[in-house]
């Protein structure tokens, strides 16, 4: 029996790892890498059809968005989630494929003017619709043999709806060891869902360290720093504009808002409107609505049980088409947008920034972390001007920030998580660099026990616990692998560097443009015509 790291080795996304044992390969997590890649991960070594189970921790796409992958490339076995994590799966491998249908639309059409090779997604909807079919629904705390000699329980992480962590009971020609995946660990005293649950003991602990060396403030106020934040910006007759991850973030503010519409505490506009401008926001929030008690928290079963639903509040209004999306900003009276994405990078937020960030009377407010070099992060960090849609946008809104509102438990919590699982070993993954490091060596000396923070291709015995197989350390960005033991490998050239971001950086673009298009969809015949000739323009001019 053993287990290879693949993914979030090193790295906050791309979570992968595999387990062998009784003849059985089974992946923990297949998820897409997010954000800047720090180091080469190693192919899954097994083809996708000698894969014989999926154990999904979370609908995540960083934890989930490589399995339709899997499966178009002939992955055909059971994938062993929570009911909840298949229902957000649904909605979000579903809008995963759609960008990246998009995606290849946009490369094929000039794929086919210069005669290139045409571009294939990772996947397409039917492939999607071929996976959800796999999904089997497992409940918290049972035991569920998938195998001969593997038994699977899933207990709840208090991540996110369905979310999970997963112990493993192996036995093999006369062994037996526990091995437990973290997931990631939620926060405390989130709304709606519970916080994370005791985890049971193991032999060895695969944990996440997101936030493995920071603390969050301790007992945060969100009703109460929103309801400032919509005070002061009504009373001076401005929107306040909150970008937010469709699944999850978006439906704790529903839950904040409906308190604060209920107590009264917003005095200078008591029935403010609240604008939902996200398709998979739309989507998630029905799931929330619907028969999913058995992942909410006692304070929210006890609104349902009094007929109250937690996160239906007054003078909502949801937005799916894009047309009822510019209706919003078509007129100016205070309100609240929450819209996708989180970091501004992308999706229909960019348009209600464009509208209201000039204005001085409206208030911007970040509710999770904004990665430096997104546009979310250079407005948290006070940039004075951007550029949104090739126009120049001086910032005169409020920019504010709620403390404490992230999903990952923090470092402290995540010690409080691990303390009784009581393993003899422990790998840290899914955080940054540094970060995989210096959790490690706090857990070796806060608990006593073995710990490391192995790199993508690593391999270790769970007989033994000794690491048996190692892969080269690959650096995309010039880093020293000293935390392995192994001598640094040279980094890739600073210019071969630099072209790839900047060819990074044209992929977005084309992202981009390709929302623009969806978002003008039923503008007047005459603006198309217009737009789409100045597209071709640019195109004639660059297709070389």
């Amino acid at each position: 029996m053993k287990v290879t790291f693949l993914g979030a080795a090193h790295e906050v996304t791309g979570s992968c790892t595999l387990l062998e044992a009784c003849g059985k390969r089974i992946l923990i997590d297949c998820g897409m890498e997010q954000g800047a890649d720090i180091y080469e991960n190693c192919e899954i070594p097994v083809a996708p059809e000698e894969i014989d189970a999926i154990c999904l921790t979370h609908a995540h796409i960083d934890h989930s968005g490589k399995i339709p992958f899997l499966v178009a490339h002939g992955y055909d076995a059971p994938i062993y989630a929570t009911e909840a994590t298949r229902m957000l799966s649904n909605i979000m491998l579903r809008d995963s494929a759609h960008i990246q249908e998009a995606e290849a639309e946009w490369r094929n059409r000039k794929a086919k003017r210069s005669g290139a090779e045409p571009f294939v997604p990772l996947y397409v909807t039917k492939d999607v619709e071929k996976t959800l079919q796999m999904f089997n629904d497992c409940r918290y705390g049972k035991d569920v043999e998938i195998f001969e000699g593997i038994s699977i329980r899933f207990t709840d992480d208090g991540h996110l709806l369905g979310s999970s962590n997963i112990l493993f009971t192996i036995e093999e020609a006369g062994e037996k060891r526990t091995i437990l995946f973290s997931g990631d660990i939620g926060n405390n005293s989130k709304p709606l869902i519970k916080d994370p649950q005791q985890a049971p003991e193991a032999d060895y602990a695969v944990i996440e360290s997101t936030y493995g060396d920071r603390l969050h403030p301790e007992n945060p106020d969100y009703v109460g720093q929103l309801s400032a934040i919509l005070e002061r910006t009504f009373k001076r007759g401005g929107t306040v504009v909150i970008p937010a991850f469709a699944v999850g973030r978006t439906q704790e503010l529903l839950y904040h808002l409906r308190v604060i519409k209920e107590k009264g505490l917003v005095h200078s506009l008591p029935d403010f409107p609240v604008y939902v401008d996200s398709p998979l926001a739309v989507e998630a929030t029905n799931i929330y609505s619907s028969e999913v008690e058995e992942y909410y928290d006692e304070d929210a079963k006890a609104l349902i049980n009094k007929g109250i639903n937690p996160i239906q509040l007054p003078d909502i209004r949801f937005s799916i088409t894009a047309d009822e999306s510019k209706a919003i900003n078509t007129n100016l009276e205070p309100k609240v947008i929450i819209s996708a994405s989180g970091m501004c990078e992308a999706g229909r937020i960019r348009h209600h920034l464009k509208h209201n960030l000039w204005r001085p009377e409206c208030t911007v407010v970040f509710v999770g972390y904004q990665s430096p070099g997104t546009l979310g992060g250079k407005l948290h960090d006070g940039a004075e001007d951007i550029t949104l849609f090739n126009e120049a946008i001086t910032v005169q809104a409020e920019i504010a920030t709620i403390d404490g509102c992230s999903s990952h438990a923090d470092r402290n919590m995540l010690l409080d998580w691990l303390r009784p699982v009581k393993p003899g070993r422990v790998f840290v993954n899914h955080g940054e660099d540094e970060v995989t490091v210096a959790f490690a060596k706090t857990i070796e000396e806060e608990l006593g026990c073995t710990a490391s923070a192995p790199f993508s291709g690593e391999v270790y015995d769970l007989v033994t616990g000794e690491c048996i197989d190692r892969a080269p350390v690959v650096p995309v960005i010039r880093k020293t692998a000293v935390a392995s033991g192994k001598d640094s490998h040279p980094a890739k050239s600073e210019g071969g560097i630099r072209a790839k971001s900047i060819y990074q950086k044209l992929v977005a673009a084309g992202h981009r443009l390709m929302q623009v298009i969806e978002h003008n969809q039923g503008g007047s015949n005459k603006e198309l015509e217009r737009f789409a000739d100045e597209i071709n323009q640019l195109c004639d001019k660059y297709d070389r």
